[in-house]
């Protein structure tokens, strides 16, 4: 995976963005760089091999917006509503996500790696091939979520909700630690290690009401 923007087999090709962000733009090999945006209106806007670098934004839309063969690094993304997005082949690297509202969004073939979520909402969501590196993840939502070949290599779960997902093949075993909010059920189609099923037996003994008494 490309470390830095010049890796991109599109690097050369790169152009900075010469218009603001609009609703149903096409955005076809742009470079946004050094961005600060305020409640952008970038709903069902469209970006193909294009690439983020330092870029803010906070409030606004993407909702319903299509990235393919993107790359984000050191991005800052707050409070936006990116619902019913699709992501494929994307790199998120060294980046924060921070009250964004994606429900319903579509990821596939998709890496985070060093990245921060704090109370994301992935409700509803589909991830599919999407690996998650070095991460935090906090009070991040995947309620009703799909979740297929998804891995956590090095990540914190913390406080990851779970209700009533879909997992296929979701490896936790590398996570370097897991507090989840879930139903016994829910996690069928997670990978564990023994040591990962003790830790998580307290929680799964209190969502089926059993009582653990040594005397």
């Amino acid at each position: 995976m490309p470390r830095d923007l010049a890796d991109l087999p599109y690097a050369r090709n790169l152009t900075p963005l010469a218009e603001p962000l609009a609703p149903d733009g096409e955005y076809e090999r742009v470079h946004l760089d050094g961005t600060a945006l305020e409640e952008v209106s970038a709903a069902g806007s469209w970006f193909t091999e294009s690439a983020f670098t330092a870029v803010n934004l906070t409030g606004g839309s993407v909702q319903q917006g299509r990235f393919d063969d993107v790359w984000l690094r050191g991005v800052r993304w707050i409070g936006l509503d990116a619902c019913e997005t699709r992501w494929l082949d994307a790199e998120f690297v060294d980046s924060a996500w921070s009250g964004v509202i994606a429900v319903d969004a579509r990821l596939r073939r998709i890496r985070f790696e060093g990245c921060k979520f704090e109370s994301v909402n992935f409700r509803a969501a589909r991830l599919h091939q999407v690996d998650f590196v070095d991460c935090v993840l906090r009070d991040t939502d995947f309620s009703s979520a799909t979740l297929r070949h998804v891995d956590f290599s090095g990540c914190r779960l913390e406080g990851v909700v779970l209700h009533r997902a879909t997992l296929d093949s979701v490896d936790l075993r590398a996570a370097a630690s897991l507090d989840l909010v879930a139903d016994i059920g829910t996690l069928k189609g997670a990978i564990v290690t023994t040591t990962q099923l003790l830790e998580l037996a307290p929680a799964f003994a209190r969502a089926a009401g059993i009582i653990v008494r040594d005397n």
